[in-house]
């Protein structure tokens, strides 16, 4: 029957692809049997002609161009100009199926190749991101709102510490009066004058108001003034 016949022509044809595969396998098939079949192949995975050549050709050149036979596999065809996964290709013209504009729109300079404008650009109008105030100290960005020092005040020494007894930061961190942490523990000591100090202290800081000194100085106690971070100044201004 007519069915009969269509099945036995289709498995003569499977068994001559099974045939041709062996041979390219062995690598006993030619150059072109070699080429056509891989085309067959590989044509739904879009690795066309161009590609395929350049491969071949570049294989020849790792042989010496003598021309030798080299098995080329399926998986070393590489795709070329060709968009990347998952991405769309934007249409040109009503035969890319995405309609007249290809979601770009009407004219202008969005919908140009290259077109585009900046983040945050309103076509030369003031932008949203100037027409809001800024925001005042630390939050603004600005150096003036946050510390200079770690500050501490003679009345806290005058309760925390006994008589005799060296101050220094690391001696207040360790005491817990202060509590240091992140930016703070690159900032220097400095002593202000609130309070009253009836012990014999030695204070060891970077900066001490002027109250702070004479009130720990009449009190029997030592200042001891270390050497802070050096200002960085221009050689001309030195």
């Amino acid at each position: 029957s007519k069915r009969e016949r269509e099945r036995e022509e289709e498995e003569e044809e499977e068994e001559r692809r099974r045939e041709k595969r062996r041979e390219y396998e062995d690598g006993s098939a030619s150059e072109e049997e070699q080429r056509g079949l891989v085309l067959r192949e590989e044509e739904r995975r879009g690795v066309g002609v161009a590609a395929f050549d350049e491969k071949l050709s570049g294989s020849r050149e790792r042989l010496g161009g003598r021309g030798e036979r080299r098995k080329v596999q399926a998986q070393q065809l590489v795709a070329r100009g060709w968009v990347e996964e998952g991405e769309e290709e934007k249409g040109r013209g009503y035969g890319a199926g995405q309609g007249g504009s290809a979601g770009k729109g009407m004219r202008g300079q969005n919908a140009r190749s290259g077109g585009g404008t900046r983040p945050g650009f309103e076509g030369g109008q003031n932008p949203l991101y100037r027409r809001l105030p800024k925001l005042r100290g630390i939050a603004g960005g600005m150096g003036a709102g946050q510390k200079d020092y770690n500050v501490v005040n003679v009345g806290v020494l005058n309760e925390r510490f006994s008589e005799g007894e060296v101050v220094s930061l690391a001696s207040l961190e360790e005491k817990r009066v202060l509590d240091i942490s992140g930016r703070e523990k690159k900032l220097p000591l400095k002593v202000l004058g609130d309070g009253a100090i009836e012990k014999n202290l030695t204070v060891e800081a970077v900066a001490f108001s002027k109250a702070a000194k004479e009130k720990i100085e009449s009190a029997g106690g030592k200042v001891v003034e270390l050497p802070g971070k050096k200002k960085w100044m221009r050689a001309r201004d030195k």
